[in-house]
């Protein structure tokens, strides 16, 4: 039999194995077909089609005509959207609570100090609850933690809405970044045996969409501000999403983190703490400053806008609208790049390109060379944290639960370190050390072990 395919290039799916299809000149392989598509068939051929699912039928052709590829159920898109489903969910409650602050300062009568306290909490009860962390994926595995993470975080945000006064905030908020801490470890484990049980990448696009959840998040706050300016009623909305969201999860992840299996296998007589590899510590050096880079870029951005460059006050929020932009496009594609170049061409590449276009964009000033430079840090730096989780993942539960605490770290240190840098110098110092900072990132990129490009292990690059 012969396939009539030409001008089938991009989004095919590996639905047939097995038939003695050839290659059409300007057309996909017959291993790559699209279902729910026709297949042109030459006559004379009586093949068995099989679905690379369960899913069997047989092609009879008298003659030459068309064939209908059945749709077929996909195991891998399930189990993604469902892994999407925790990213989404955390991206959502974090900036669904965090768009309310201000309401919750009025309502507590909190001053900015406190306010402060407030978000440093969250932050420290992420950054400390890597020993807890640990044992619980041992314990529980990543999708019992996930799941029971997410429902927690449900249940912070209805709890936060009901506090009656500032330490109860307080403790609220700091068993939020706990949560989080968990959450964050127990989704990018599963991202990471999504990859390597379906020997595909996603682990880009599932940060791209924790990036969504935000979003989604911020057009919730303003249609329900619109109508009321209660936080409970807020809250309680966000809840029944986050619910939505869980629901949805719950039925698709994956039983078993497979990326660290063989490091289990290896660790399993065991017991207690272990001090971290070198490779883990070349990781966390690497999620640490590619944090850093992407916290303080989009903290400052609009400050240097406005005070070094004198953009007007309509050109000013463009800054960091152009590193969330490019940052969730990068993320789409990277998953693709990924494939191609391997994650060690990803990682020190951007991040290189990140550090020299930032670099550049100080060195000659202007409004035009700084949405550059900053358009340069969000495409260079999208995929580092995805790539560096893959790798933590494929150490073990511990490497994981020690990088995610550094990235943390990276995300709370770094804004500071730059207003420090500012303060005592200028604010074009200061983003020099993001440049700096993204450097360091390609330098520790070039001693991790990556996983290597697709063409590299034998299998076929999506979208060739």
């Amino acid at each position: 039999m012969r396939a009539d395919l030409a001008g089938r290039r991009r989004g095919q799916r590996d639905v047939l194995v097995g038939a003695w299809l050839h290659r059409p000149p300007g057309g996909r392989p017959p291993g790559r077909l699209r279902p729910g598509r026709h297949l042109h068939v030459e006559g004379g051929a009586v093949r068995r089609v099989r679905s690379w699912r369960v899913i069997s039928w047989r092609v009879i052709a008298e003659g030459a005509g068309l064939i209908h590829i059945p749709r077929v159920r996909d195991p891998f898109h399930r189990s993604q959207l469902a892994i999407a489903a925790l990213f989404c969910s955390l991206g959502f409650q974090y900036a669904t609570w965090a768009s309310r602050i201000p309401a919750l300062k009025a309502d507590l009568g909190l001053t900015a100090a406190e306010v402060g306290f407030l978000l440093m909490a969250a932050g420290i009860g992420a950054s400390v609850s890597f020993p807890l962390v640990s044992v619980l994926m041992r314990r529980l595995g990543s999708q019992r933690l996930g799941l029971l993470s997410a429902l927690g975080l449900t249940l912070v945000l209805i709890a936060l809405a009901m506090a009656p006064n500032y330490p109860v905030a307080l403790a609220v908020v700091c068993c939020d970044g706990v949560l989080v801490g968990c959450l964050n470890v127990a989704m990018n484990a599963q991202g990471a045996a999504l990859e390597v049980r379906h020997k595909r990448n996603a682990m880009a696009k599932l940060h791209a969409t924790f990036s969504g959840g935000s979003l989604l998040a911020a057009l919730l706050a303003s249609g329900v501000n619109a109508m009321t300016s209660t936080v409970a009623v807020h809250f309680g909305v966000a809840a029944v999403v986050l619910l939505l969201l869980f629901g949805y999860a719950r039925t698709g992840l994956l039983a078993e983190d497979e990326a660290a299996e063989e490091k289990r296998d290896e660790t399993k007589s065991r017991s207690g703490w272990s001090l971290p590899t070198r490779m883990t510590l070349w990781m966390c050096c690497a999620m640490v400053f590619g944090t850093v880079t992407e916290g303080a870029i989009n903290d400052w951005s609009a400050l240097y806008m406005t005070d070094v460059v004198k953009a007007s006050a309509q050109l000013a929020p463009l800054g960091i609208a152009v590193v969330s932009g490019m940052m969730v496009l990068a993320r789409l594609f990277a998953d693709g790049w990924r494939a191609r170049w391997g994650d060690g061409r990803v990682v020190v590449l951007g991040s290189a390109l990140a550090g020299t276009g930032l670099a550049l964009a100080l060195l000659s000033g202007g409004v035009v060379p700084a949405l550059i430079g900053f358009s340069c840090v969000g495409l260079g730096i999208a995929a580092v944290t995805p790539c560096v989780y893959v790798a933590a993942a494929k150490q073990g539960p511990d490497a994981l639960a020690l990088v995610a605490a550094m990235g943390t770290t990276g995300l709370l240190a770094g804004p500071p370190i730059i207003g420090f840098v500012a303060n005592s110098s200028s604010l074009v110092w200061g983003l020099g050390v993001v440049a700096a900072s993204a450097a360091v990132v390609s330098l520790c990129g070039t001693r991790v072990q990556w996983t290597p490009p697709a063409n590299a292990l034998g299998t076929e690059v999506p979208g060739r």
